[in-house]
């Protein structure tokens, strides 16, 4: 059985416009259920999973910029395969709808496109790092 990846984004951008955790679809015999955890119990579980690397995990909210933020959960790479150049460095100057990473999730790879132009001032996720739906990868000024 294959599934509509828009019926995905649709139901994964109505949990944020609307303020859910949870939403199923189901239409015939096919039934897509997407769910997000509350942040609490995201930074919950990755302070006790990984405490020594928090900050570099945490959304740093005290940061001024426009956030580059994933558009899905999965695993970021900061480079198109391993050993090749990244995508981004701090300082670079980007384009929006620029490439700046890319987001494994169920082995196919999400290319994350840039919010607006902009220079990198922080990369807030390491090459391999499992990354949630809507978490800060990047700042620009």
């Amino acid at each position: 059985m294959k599934i509509d990846k828009k019926i995905i984004k649709e139901l994964v951008n109505c949990l944020t416009e609307f303020n859910l955790t949870e939403l199923e679809y189901q239409d015939g015999d096919q039934k897509v259920k997407v769910s997000k955890a509350s942040k609490g119990s995201v930074d919950q579980r990755l302070t006790s999973a990984v405490s020594p690397t928090k900050s570099v995990l945490s959304d740093n909210n005290d940061q001024k910029g426009t956030r580059i933020k994933s558009p899905i959960i999965g695993t970021a790479y900061l480079a198109p395969e391993p050993g090749a150049k990244k995508f981004v460095e701090i300082g670079a100057k980007i384009k929006k709808g620029q490439t700046v990473m890319i987001v494994e999730a169920m082995k196919t790879m999400n290319h994350v496109p840039s919010s607006s132009d902009g220079v990198v001032k922080k990369i807030l996720v390491n090459d391999g790092q499992p990354v949630e739906f809507g978490q800060t990868l990047i700042i620009l000024e």
